[in-house]
């Protein structure tokens, strides 16, 4: 029998979405599509900002559980993720709408701090291991492939306290366990696995900016109490890249023959637009590259840091060993995972008078972010000051990662539209997210593009099925297709759910028809 929201749902879709498939569903010239049938549609989600359950069945703290109850004043509403969206309890009714959309996969993260409370020596929490072999097994019954991130930001705060975790090579050690120890118990189900969620991304925030947990900085980059943002952004890196490595070893030697899954790791990238025609913008652009995406996957791909990096850090920029070499082109990704918003002007400032800001210095690569060049902003402007809306920069960027790294399968482990909640914003109007459809037509649409331009692209995630915990911001961002009343934890599907549903049936329907002919 179906539920009154299923009935809701079919009635809003039958009568409403035929005004929006007529006038923001963007169609390339060329209707056939792209996609090949084995690939995934999903959406995305992480442990800490969608679980909830943060002291349940034995589960310890982590670095976010500490950080959120210390320092509630860093977070925009000054919430944390004690409950978040509950999905620790309500997994089966999220795989139900997982199911009304029609994907056929769910990138979700293991909590290292539920399955290893307090690293590799303080024991295995089974309780967390059987949390994670319920979703996993539910995930598969309903015809839903679980995509696996091992981390997404948060880990035990034992290993901050113990040894300041990523600054430490110990961490390669934990990271190695806590790796062999999910393969173990959920390998035989799991053929997708990430190692870490954008490492650049959470290194910048918490070692050279300081405002994500460890809290660490130098000035001017912030006012931290302890780092340096010189020199400890790279130490942390360094040993992230290790780590990564480090897992896909035990992967690749241990288990993947009997496994036979695949893995990879996902960085945050931005398509930087040079500012002007000038060379020295036009190296600067390459530079903020090099010191953003590139910075984690050329030594992930080719056992070495990008030339810039080498050149401008000399000698603040770690070393890989010959036997670090070896193993980093030895054990390579079988994928790259990219997580992908919005794009940048950039403007040198190594050789050019330039203003100071987010990327102006030596540690960020004399590169200069902007969003605006004169009265031109790049791309749609949105209430979210670091993203706009740019479907071009986006098939761009999947080029230039095609051309940087040929040959490697990627995946879209995230890509979305958050809108800031206001004091006067309505349900009514958070659930018709028409800007949130335009983002997702375009971005899709450039996708379709580049896999025609050659982009050997396997899946797209949308970030994401609920709206949820975004750190800094608290729950006053929302990126999410379902939206949920942070009361009572309801889940009502916005406009942009039954977009994403029709767009999913639309390919489908084009493709059997392709197979047919």
């Amino acid at each position: 029998m179906k539920s009154f929201a299923n009935v809701t749902l079919f009635l809003l879709q039958s009568f409403l979405f035929p005004l929006y498939s007529s006038s923001l569903h963007q169609t390339s010239p060329d209707n056939s599509s792209p996609f090949p049938s084995d690939f995934l549609f999903g959406t995305s989600s992480s442990a800490y900002q969608y679980e909830g359950a943060y002291l349940t069945d034995g589960k310890g703290l982590n670095n976010w559980d500490v950080f959120s109850h210390e320092k509630p004043g860093d977070i925009l509403d000054g919430g944390n993720g004690d409950i978040a969206v509950d999905q620790y309890n309500r997994f089966m009714e999220d795989i139900q709408s997982m199911n009304y959309l029609g994907v056929n996969s769910y990138r979700f993260s293991i909590s290292w701090s539920r399955v290893l409370p307090k690293g590799r020596l303080g024991g295995i929490n089974h309780l967390g291991v059987e949390h994670y072999n319920r979703l996993i097994d539910a995930l598969i019954r309903n015809g839903i492939t679980p995509f696996v991130t091992l981390n997404h930001f948060d880990y035990p705060q034992e290993l901050e306290n113990r040894f300041k975790s990523w600054l430490s090579p110990e961490m390669q050690k934990e990271f190695g366990y806590l790796a062999d120890t999910c393969f173990k118990h959920f390998g035989d189900r799991v053929k997708h696995w990430i190692t870490i969620n954008e490492p650049n991304q959470q290194i910048i925030l918490s070692y050279l900016k300081g405002i994500f947990p460890p809290n660490r900085c130098s000035m001017p980059f912030g006012n931290c109490s302890q780092g340096n943002s010189e020199t400890e952004p790279f130490i942390a890196a360094h040993n992230t890249i290790l780590a990564h490595a480090k897992a896909v070893q035990i992967y690749q030697t241990k288990y993947k023959k009997e496994q036979k899954g695949s893995i990879g790791i996902v960085v945050q990238t931005s398509w930087f637009e040079p500012i002007s025609d000038s060379t020295a913008d036009k190296n600067a652009a390459e530079r903020a590259q090099s010191f953003y995406s590139n910075w984690i996957l050329d030594p992930v791909v080719y056992g070495k840091y990008p030339k810039e990096m080498v050149n401008l850090l000399g000698s603040a920029l770690p070393k890989f060993s010959k036997k670090e070499m070896k193993n980093l082109k030895r054990y390579k990704s079988d994928f790259l995972g990219i997580n992908h918003y919005t794009s940048y002007f950039i403007q040198d400032c190594l050789i050019s008078a330039c203003n100071s800001g987010d990327g102006a210095s030596r540690s960020e690569g004399f590169a200069l972010k902007l969003i605006q060049k004169g009265n031109i902003s790049v791309g749609e402007v949105t209430d979210v000051s670091w993203l706009n809306i740019d479907p071009k920069g986006f098939r761009k960027m999947l080029n230039y990662l095609t051309d940087r790294y040929p040959n490697i399968p990627m995946f879209i482990t995230e890509n979305g539209l958050g809108e800031l909640q206001k004091p006067e914003t309505t349900v009514k109007e958070l659930l018709n997210d028409t800007k949130r459809v335009r983002y997702l037509s375009g971005y899709l649409d450039a996708l379709k593009t580049a896999m025609r331009d050659g982009a050997n692209v396997k899946g797209y995630f949308a970030w994401s099925l609920l709206d949820n915990f975004e750190w800094l911001y608290g729950y006053k961002l929302r990126f999410g297709i379902y939206h949920v009343d942070y009361t009572t934890l309801k889940r009502t599907p916005k406009q942009s759910a039954y977009w994403y549903k029709n767009f999913i049936e639309n390919h489908m329907r084009t493709r059997d028809l392709a197979d047919k002919k």
